[in-house]
């Protein structure tokens, strides 16, 4: 009898520690210094060293700036995973904190990662450049410094097609568009630009305010000398479809 509740203790001990257990290169990342507009991006590797697999549920983020992806796949004992965490700088200058809660079915089932940096703005970054290292930056030049719709209907999505020139000797990554009126926005999401190429940049404009509109777009990029502005302008009206002059009378005409 004695045999018998020993093995069952043993049976359960060993279930106990039959799971899988997440083991992280490192759960903090500094970012240190990152240029006002640019994605900060960081992959948290870790490899499953238990012995079960382990399926993540979830990964949030403490704030709406910073986007989590990660493995979907089950990870295999022996295998390896990632974390992929990406803060949004643009509009955040100054220090930045900011964690992302891993859940699985790990032993550790709530994993915290944190990412902390310094958000610089232009002009901040600029002060901290040599001649060299600005010359290495990528180079943001607009075919058109304006872009007039012409007339159009209120609240109706335009386009605006703007060739984009990279004049820089590294890769050009578009990243926030910013207005006074938020109705400017990416048709699609812009892809990274090779130096001394030119592409056509969709951009698309709802204006909801009826009259005469000259809209300031800054245009964010990981381009260090500066961000580049861009003016929208339109002849917004409330229809495009002009009013008959002549109208029906609703009252009835008797017969002479």
């Amino acid at each position: 009898m004695r045999f018998a509740s020993t093995l069952v203790f043993c049976l359960l001990a060993l279930a106990a520690r039959a799971q899988g257990v997440l083991t992280f290169e490192s759960t903090d990342h500094d970012f240190g210094k990152v240029p006002e507009g640019t994605m900060a991006t960081y992959e948290f590797k870790f490899k499953n060293t238990g012995n079960q697999p382990i399926v993540i549920a979830s990964a949030q983020a403490s704030c709406g700036c910073t986007t989590p992806e990660w493995t979907k796949a089950p990870v295999m004992p022996g295998k390896s995973g990632v974390i992929k965490a990406v803060y949004n700088s643009a509009g955040r200058p100054g220090v930045f904190a900011k964690t992302v809660t891993v859940m699985s079915n790990a032993t550790d089932s709530n994993k915290i990662l944190s990412l902390k940096g310094t958000v610089l703005t232009k002009e901040e970054l600029r002060a901290t450049l040599t001649p060299a290292q600005l010359a290495a930056s990528p180079r943001l030049v607009l075919e058109r410094s304006s872009y007039d719709f012409g007339r159009i209907e209120v609240g109706q999505q335009s386009i605006a097609r703007i060739g984009v020139r990279n004049n820089g000797p590294k890769d050009l990554v578009l990243s926030t568009l910013s207005s006074p009126c938020y109705c400017v926005g990416y048709r699609a999401a812009p892809a990274p630009i090779k130096p001394g190429q030119s592409v056509v940049v969709e951009l698309v404009y709802a204006q909801r305010t009826v009259g005469a509109a000259a809209e300031e777009v800054k245009i964010s990029s990981n381009d260090l000398h500066g961000d580049t502005k861009l003016t929208l302008k339109a002849n917004v009206v409330k229809d495009l479809v002009p009013t008959s002059l002549v109208k029906e009378s609703g009252s009835s005409v008797p017969f002479k």
